[in-house]
């Protein structure tokens, strides 16, 4: 998994209690980027206006603008507030849209035992699900 956490800190926890091994996109632009080498998951936190714009953080844009980073991904997960109504995890559906993966969860804040619960199964299905299709 790479991941996005921003100060708050929210993602990270709910990676952190996944057990899962994970790269951070750092905060700070003048930080290395991490360099997937594998097919990966996104985990994206949601930063929109009530409209919707500006949902996907910049340096997660910046992240993605990478081609060689952009290729191995295979799939995202997005994180937000319920507060947003509408725009709940929106982050997660406009890079799917964007990158041509599927949105495969969304979670509220640091994500509840449930959550983690049906991530980790359903992370394991989709990476033996990906690797029956891989020819």
């Amino acid at each position: 998994m790479v991941y996005y956490s921003s100060g708050s800190g929210n993602t990270a926890r709910m990676v952190a209690r996944l057990g899962l091994p994970a790269s951070r996109i750092p905060i700070s632009p003048a930080d290395p980027m991490p360099v997937p080498a594998a097919p990966y998951v996104l985990i994206c936190p949601t930063y929109s206006d009530g409209a919707g714009r500006g949902a996907v953080p910049k340096q997660v844009i910046r992240f993605l603008n990478d081609t060689s980073a952009r290729a191995h991904l295979r799939g995202v997960i997005g994180a937000g507030n319920r507060n947003f109504g509408t725009y709940f995890g929106h982050a997660g559906p406009v890079i799917a849209a964007k990158c041509g993966v599927p949105c495969l969860f969304r979670f509220e804040l640091a994500g509840t035992d449930t959550d983690i619960a049906r991530i980790r199964s359903g992370l394991a299905t989709f990476w033996r699900d990906q690797c029956l299709t891989a020819s």
